[in-house]
């Protein structure tokens, strides 16, 4: 499944999630402005590491079983509210419910706390850079523990 949104010079891209064998979920969606921005204004993006909490809505593309996710994000902008302004717009028109963001800063502030990054997780915040996107890198739905 794929699903596109366009609306006011943005693009949305949502892939499906792809189910793992351990009960998680990835997924791809990018969020791209589809104006130019040159000079300045991209000079001054960063990527910022978003984990966003999701509640239930008709059409979330979760497991019916699940009450919820995390979705882990990388959203440039040129601070960190910016990020998390654009993936929680992208996220409602993706329809999905938000609820909490919660921010881990740039890749030089996660470096300087000790997290380790994976060539993988790097080329897609350089992806997010470059393409002034938000890409939903990871999707982990939550179960009850009944």
């Amino acid at each position: 499944m794929r699903t596109e949104v366009r609306e006011r010079g943005f693009a949305a891209t949502l892939r499906a999630p792809q189910h793992c064998g351990n009960g998680l979920a990835q997924a791809r969606l990018i969020w791209q402005d589809a104006g130019s921005k040159t000079g300045n204004a991209m000079a001054n993006q960063q990527v910022y590491t978003l984990i966003v909490q999701i509640g239930r809505k008709a059409g979330d593309g979760l497991p019916d079983a699940a009450t919820g996710a995390a979705r882990m994000c990388f959203a440039s902008g040129v601070d960190e509210a910016e990020a998390v302004r654009e993936t929680v717009a992208l996220l409602k028109k993706a329809d999905t419910a938000p609820l909490d963001v919660t921010g881990y800063g740039t890749l030089d502030d996660r470096l300087a706390e000790g997290h380790e990054i994976d060539a993988e997780e790097r080329a897609l915040m350089q992806r997010a850079l470059d393409e002034n996107a938000v890409i939903v890198a990871q999707v982990t739905p939550f179960f009850d523990q009944d």
